[in-house]
Parts: structure tokens; sequence; C-alpha cells
């Protein structure tokens, strides 16, 4: 059935433009909050949001959908998605809403919703939400109108949970820390958490001024990051994005580890403690050789899906892992979080540094990843991918890396965009393949 508001990770859009208007968000939240009318409790939605300036629109049209159908609604402000995850299971909510377009710029917004298991709404849900939005919805009787909150608290709830995944024995103490919040969702909870933790820490992006989320800095531009690392003489670097469920981090020279090598020292680490269920990680088709080819080393299994932490996550229940994620640092430990948490992924990284002694320059690169080239084909409309000169040059670049690499391409699930990848032993080669790609996608558009 074909998708009208929901993407891959909600619904998401250029703020006062379909679907991302107040009219629509209104009628998300009476849509959600009909479905989530099950039983005879009090029925309970809780929303969270990032920084960015339309957060306060957004949220207001979804409280109004959902008082206007019967739900209370608790709001808790600038909080991350892991959060808002975290706090609907704890407050017993049946449903979560994070209002964030994650690492997109200020003038993007999205809604994501969580079911009562702080997990993101299977296909299935999202359908029928997507039914009901342009449906009329049955509104309660005055009597029956729910009510809004605000709690104070939500940023100690969320700070006690993300340390309790921190070793009880272990302190961060004479740890020179640079953590980059991207002025979005945790430039509170994430300094503080680092600070109790015994860390000197280093905050940047942490002045929010609806605007500036994600302009220039964070994981998407960690470049500032990294420049403060090697000024500060730091022994490690963290970018969160706009909604802190992806991290990307520095070491001390500077150099930038991403999401694979993260996850090879997650699972590595795990391995040796008996922690590690499903014997590997899942992860998606964009992760590298290179990973791929250690994890086989360590006699460790990786298992792919498509792109997009969902698809990794219903992998991973599935079939019985406990950790997995994405390249760009979506990490998802099921030991503490039901989604991507930047925060609590650094925590292990940061404590396998502190038990290890050794610098992060060396901890944090366990393997030489394949030379990979990702480039980005924006489109005005139609499917080039679907005609015949197009087909052709892919054809010719999987028989070009056949058995010595890779060919991925696809069509974005939140942007008018084809991401061509390819990855292989010769570099000149992979990026033979992928401009020759690149402009055809480029003719055919």
């Amino acid at each position: 059935m074909t998708r009208k508001y929901f993407g891959t990770d909600g619904i998401r859009g250029l703020t006062n433009t379909a679907p991302m208007t107040p009219e629509v968000a209104m009628r998300v939240g009476q849509a959600a909050g009909t479905k989530f009318l099950r039983g005879s409790h009090k029925h309970r939605v809780l929303i969270g949001k990032d920084t960015r300036l339309s957060g306060y629109m957004i949220e207001s049209a979804l409280t109004a959908g959902f008082t206007s159908v019967g739900m209370d609604v608790v709001q808790v402000g600038p909080m991350p998605t892991p959060a808002v995850a975290m706090l609907t299971r704890s407050m017993r909510a049946d449903l979560g809403v994070m209002v964030s377009a994650s690492h997109n710029p200020f003038h993007d917004n999205g809604i994501k919703l969580f079911g009562p298991d702080g997990y993101k709404l299977s296909d299935a849900d999202e359908l029928e939400i997507e039914a009901l939005i342009d449906t009329a919805p049955v509104l309660a009787a005055p009597a029956a109108i729910g009510r809004a909150r605000r709690i104070d608290d939500a940023q100690g709830r969320y700070i006690h949970s993300a340390k309790s995944s921190f070793p009880d024995r272990l302190r961060l103490d004479g740890l020179r820390i640079v953590i980059d919040c991207a002025h979005g969702a945790a430039y509170k909870v994430a300094p503080m958490a680092l600070w109790e933790l015994g860390a000197d820490v280093i905050p940047i992006g942490v002045d929010p001024d609806g605007f500036n989320v994600n302009a220039g800095i964070g994981s998407t531009h960690p470049e500032a990051m990294q420049e403060r690392v090697v000024a500060s003489g730091a022994h490690i670097g963290i970018a969160l994005d706009g909604d802190a469920d992806r991290l990307i981090v520095a070491d001390e020279n500077g150099a930038l580890v991403d999401g694979d090598q993260l996850m090879a020292l997650v699972v590595t680490d795990w391995a040796k403690k008996g922690k590690l269920k499903g014997g590997g990680l899942v992860a998606t088709v964009m992760s590298n050789l290179g990973l791929e080819r250690y994890l086989t080393g360590q006699g460790l299994t990786l298992e792919r899906t498509n792109v997009g932490d969902r698809y990794v996550l219903e992998a991973m229940r599935a079939r019985g892992f406990n950790v997995g994620g994405e390249q760009s640092g979506h990490i998802i430990l099921r030991d503490y979080a039901t989604t991507g948490d930047g925060l609590v992924a650094a925590l292990q990284i940061l404590s396998v540094l502190v038990t290890s002694g050794k610098p992060a320059s060396e901890l944090l690169h366990l393997f030489d990843p394949l030379p990979q080239l990702l480039k980005n084909v924006r489109f005005s409309g139609g499917a080039p991918l679907d005609t015949d000169g197009v087909k052709r040059v892919i054809a010719a670049g999987e028989a070009r890396l056949n058995g010595t690499g890779r060919l991925l391409i696809r069509k974005s699930g939140t942007e008018p965009l084809i991401r061509v990848m390819a990855e292989g032993e010769d570099i000149g080669l992979v990026t033979e393949v992928v401009d020759e790609i690149c402009a055809a996608v480029v003719a055919a558009g």
C-alpha cells in the first residue's frame, strides 16, 4: 500500500508545507489517539521535541488533536528521542511522540510515534493511522476531553536511566571529553550525565535558539568537535545529532570514527564479557565490508537489513540480537534502550576506554574499511532508476565490481534523492562506477 504521510522514520517535511503543517499534526494526534484508545483506563500520550522553532507549533497542534479525542497529554519539552521512548514505558503511557527532524536543518520537522512498549510503531500500525488521518474523528464528549500538563523532572529521569547503563564500579575521572550536542535535544542532559560520572566536560552546540539545530555542528557536521578535541587536548570527542539518537566519535587526534567501528568495539567487548546475544550484530546494507570481514575473523556474524534503524531493530527482535545499528551512528543496545541512543552508546564506548587504558586512536580502529564512496543525486520527479539507460549503467557497474566489491543504489525515504554507494578494493574503480551512475541518473532526470 502506498504511504501518503509516513516515510522510513515517521512523518517528516518542510515546516508549514504539507504534510508538516499544524492542521496535519492535529489530525495525526486525533488519528493516533483514536487508534490507541484501548481499554477502560485513562489514556495518556507523552510528547517530547527537539529545539527547532516549529516544535512549539507542532507540539501544540498534536496536543489539541490528542485531547480532542479524549487522551491526556504529558509534555516533557526538549528531550532526546530515546528519552521519549524510555519515558513512554516508565510512565505507562499508551503512546509516545517525538517532534523532530533528527539531523535535518531547523526549517524541517517531523513526528515519530512510539507504542506503549517504547518501540517505534510497525508498518501496519502506521498504515492504520494513515487511514484514520483522512477520516473524520470521533470527538470526545465535553466531560471526556483530555488534559495537558508539563512535567519538570523528565531530564533527571533520563539522565538516571542513561547512567544506569554505565558500570557501577567505573567513573570518568581524569577523562577530558568534548561533547557536541548540535544545539539539539540533548543540550542539557548529555553534558550533565558525563559531568555526574566525573568527566572533565567540554560542551559545544549547547546554545539552541530555534534556528541553529544541526547548523554546521553535530554528528553530520563534526568538524567543530574535531577541532575542539585537538585544541583542548581532549581524550575523545562525541557528536550527537539534533534528537540525540545517533553519534559520531573523534579520537584524541581528531580522526573520525563512524558507527561501524563503534559497533565493532561494543560487540567485541560484549562478546568477551558474555553479554552478547545472537552471536554478532545487525547492521544495514550500508555497513562496510571491512566490518563484515572483521566480525568473521572474530567468529561473529553480521546480519544485514535495509537502511533504517527501524528495520535493524525489527531484525534484532526477530532473531534475538542485542546489538545493532547503522554506519551513520544509530546504535541500538537492546539491553538498555528500545531505539538508537547516542548517549548510552557513548557511555559503552567510554567504559571500554576507561578499563582498557588505551588511547582512543588505538581502541576505536579495529579494522581497515574498504574504500567506500557515497554520492547523492537530487531529482525533480519521475522514477530515474526505472529508465533503461540507468539500468544499463547500473548493470555494467555491478559487473565491474563483481568479486572485488559491491554496489548499492536506493531512493531516499525522506528526500528527493537517489543515493549511489559503491565499495571495493580499488578506489579508482569505485569512483568511476559511482560517477557513471550519478551521471546517468542526472541525464534521466
